[in-house]
């Protein structure tokens, strides 16, 4: 009886050990609607899925749900915080429950956006042009959704310029269609648009300058995480710390999910075109 009764035990174990990593490779990956956040998310997630059987939720979510949420344990980990301003504001109610990781992205921009051929170059320029910038009847600066940072930033642009101008606040998707519209018949047009983004890659563009720095400095993305994630999945930690990507990775990465019109079928794309720098990340957790 013994012999038969050891094998069976030892397949109730391997069995239980089988299905217990199986739930620690479950991860919900907290996102807000940035083109850039659903790349690098969907990328990360058919990675981890194909190769080491994670089984990953992506969840959107509005900005102060995706910090309380990483805060309270909901989510696992976040791929993009901008620090030290843009994201500043979000990050500091929680700055005790959630880790900041490494840096991925170096030298973002951010600001109001217009077409190369519009003949100003500064925000007081757009002050005194805002009749040119009309939409739908007035001057107006279109903008992403009202919970977003760089809206709040816009806002306190229009103060402390003094611009006549309001901002309307849409989707993405739809400020770019806007942008679209109006950049095929060459008509002006002012965005809110940050680096890294696809749009730079299709349009030229240019930001205005801001000399009283409102928009803040060039910032750094990092990846940050719930409480003790960092200790309880130190490959995974180990690898996204080694990522890192330039305008010209990232760049394509957006720019094949843009042509694709499907994030999931675009990510699948660029990662079957950039194995050996996928694999350079991959090779940290080793």
């Amino acid at each position: 009886m013994k012999k038969v009764l050891y094998p069976l035990a030892a397949a109730a174990l391997f069995s239980a050990a089988t299905t217990a990593n199986a739930e620690d490779k479950e991860l919900v990956i907290g996102t807000n609607n940035w083109a850039e956040n659903i790349a690098v998310a969907n990328m990360w997630k058919i990675i981890l899925e194909d190769k080491y059987d994670y089984d990953i939720e992506i969840s959107d979510v509005g900005k102060n749900a995706l910090y309380s949420g990483l805060a309270n344990g909901d989510f696992d980990i976040s791929l993009e915080i901008w620090l030290p301003t843009t994201d500043a504001p979000y990050l500091k109610p929680y700055k005790d429950r959630v880790e900041i990781n490494d840096a991925w992205y170096e030298g973002t921009g951010l600001g109001v956006v217009v077409p190369t051929y519009v003949d100003i170059d500064t925000l007081d320029e757009l002050g005194k042009h805002a009749d040119d910038f009309a939409y739908q009847g007035s001057p107006t600066i279109l903008g992403i959704d009202s919970g977003s940072s760089i809206a709040g930033l816009t806002d306190e642009a229009i103060d402390e310029y003094s611009l006549p101008l309001k901002q309307v606040n849409s989707s993405g998707p739809a400020m770019m269609a806007a942008l679209d519209d109006a950049y095929s018949r060459e008509e002006p047009i002012a965005v809110t648009l940050w680096s890294p983004h696809w749009a730079f890659a299709e349009y030229d563009l240019k930001y205005l300058e801001d000399p009283k720095n409102v928009y803040g400095d060039n910032e750094t993305i990092y990846w940050f995480s719930r409480q003790n994630f960092t200790d309880e999945d130190p490959w995974l930690t180990q690898v996204l710390n080694e990522w890192h990507m330039d305008d010209d990775s990232l760049g394509g990465l957006m720019a094949d999910i843009e042509k694709a019109g499907d994030p999931v079928e675009g990510a699948q794309t660029w990662i079957d075109n950039n194995q050996d720098l996928i694999d350079e990340w991959l090779a940290a957790g080793k």
